[in-house]
């Protein structure tokens, strides 16, 4: 056989591969989007995402995957496994909420086009030479599950780790800022606020030195930095002293780096209250710094091509495409293994992500079709990463 029909023939196979991967996420269509609403409807936050981490693999363990609960060791992730190729390709499933919100960034889409992505892998994964994981990531919105699962081994040895991000419009790449997050906490001393004002050491005060300090700040802080965070409690009574106060703050950067020199800046803001009012202060973290995202250029290039091919359009840069600048754990999963995380559009503006309205697109028909779209897009591209079967000598 002819280069030119030999390339041909390898071009069908792949073709061909993609078509079955395709029926097998139609197949389970209307299985993944019940999962979707059912997360949906009952959302979990960081690190109690118990019966979402017990719904998620139900569909990948009656396909035949080898499905590992409390994986390494973490009560609400786990693992699925089918194949033996030896392209291995990771999927990620996501699946927290946000407190108060619920699924105002549309990790039950996550979740479920994940599994999909997973279930139209495994339909070619003999003939493609696949391994086909899925990970269930907890803990991505705050609390830093996937850096806590690649601490303790996952992801290790992957050609590709993936997964697909709902946004307002579609957007390829994954530009996301470096970023930690503190919990601070402030210890003072209560009194009577009329009688005894003077014997009380105020905690709530020194938030508020803090936040001017760092409002100040923000002038000589590049145009990137991000500064941001809540008082989550400063007190129980109008008249007492506040004796105890905490808070939750993050500091974003565009690169680990950058955010190393700057985070030490924003904290001395936060010594800055202590020292002004007397209180005592205590900085811990809640997760390790989320990294910036290291894209693999060429299954974006993958990516992009599918998802153009199912009928997505990618939105220009400007206002609307800004989700990709969202800070994740899968920035740290990007500097370990080759990974993409493409943003899938639902179509919601003018509501964007973290707003009620975003969670009330996160169900219904523009965000099904969202959903099975990304199950497909990334099936294919890992297709496309398994490449064509190379011609006999």
């Amino acid at each position: 056989m002819g280069t030119g029909n030999a390339a041909a023939g390898r071009a069908t196979e792949v073709g061909a591969r993609k078509e079955a991967a395709r029926k097998a996420v139609d197949r389970r269509a209307e299985q993944l989007i019940a999962l979707s609403e059912q997360l949906h409807a009952d959302p979990e936050t960081a690190w109690e995402e118990h019966r979402a981490a017990a719904a998620v693999p139900q569909l990948l363990n009656e396909a035949g995957f080898d499905v590992t609960s409390s994986y390494l060791g973490l009560d609400t992730a786990f693992h699925a496994r089918f194949g033996s190729g030896p392209v291995r390709i990771a999927v990620c499933a996501e699946y927290d909420a946000l407190p108060g919100l619920g699924h105002a960034c549309g990790h039950n889409l996550i979740a479920a086009s994940s599994v999909g992505a997973a279930l139209g892998l495994a339909a070619v994964a003999d003939d493609a030479g696949l391994t086909v994981e899925v990970y269930g990531t907890p803990a991505e919105e705050g609390g830093g599950g996937k850096i806590e699962m690649l601490d303790r081994g996952a992801f290790d040895g992957a050609d590709l780790a993936m997964m697909a991000h709902p946004a307002p419009v579609d957007v390829a790449e994954a530009r996301p800022f470096a970023v930690s997050h503190s919990r601070i906490s402030y210890s003072g001393k209560s009194a009577h606020a009329a009688a005894y004002p003077e014997a009380g050491v105020n905690a709530a005060d020194a938030f508020t030195v803090a936040q001017v300090a760092i409002g100040l700040l923000r002038q000589q802080l590049p145009g990137s930095a991000r500064v941001h965070g809540v008082v989550t409690h400063a007190g129980d009574a109008p008249n007492a002293i506040p004796e105890r106060s905490t808070g939750r703050w993050y500091v974003r950067a565009e690169t680990l780096a950058e955010l190393a020199e700057l985070e030490p800046r924003v904290m001395r803001a936060f010594e800055a209250g202590a020292l002004a009012t007397g209180c005592d202060l205590t900085i811990e973290p809640e997760s390790k710094p989320y990294a910036e995202f290291r894209t693999d250029e060429t299954a974006l290039g993958h990516y992009r091509a599918n998802a153009l091919a199912l009928g997505r359009e990618f939105a220009p840069p400007g206002q609307a495409a800004r989700m990709n600048r969202a800070s994740t754990d899968m920035g740290n999963v990007s500097q370990v293994v080759p990974a993409i995380h493409p943003y899938i559009g639902i179509g919601s503006l003018p509501a964007t992500n973290h707003q009620h309205e975003f969670a009330a697109f996160c169900v219904g028909g523009t965000a099904q079709r969202a959903l099975l779209d990304a199950a497909v897009a990334l099936a294919w591209t890992g297709v496309d990463r398994a490449g064509p079967p190379h011609p006999t000598p």
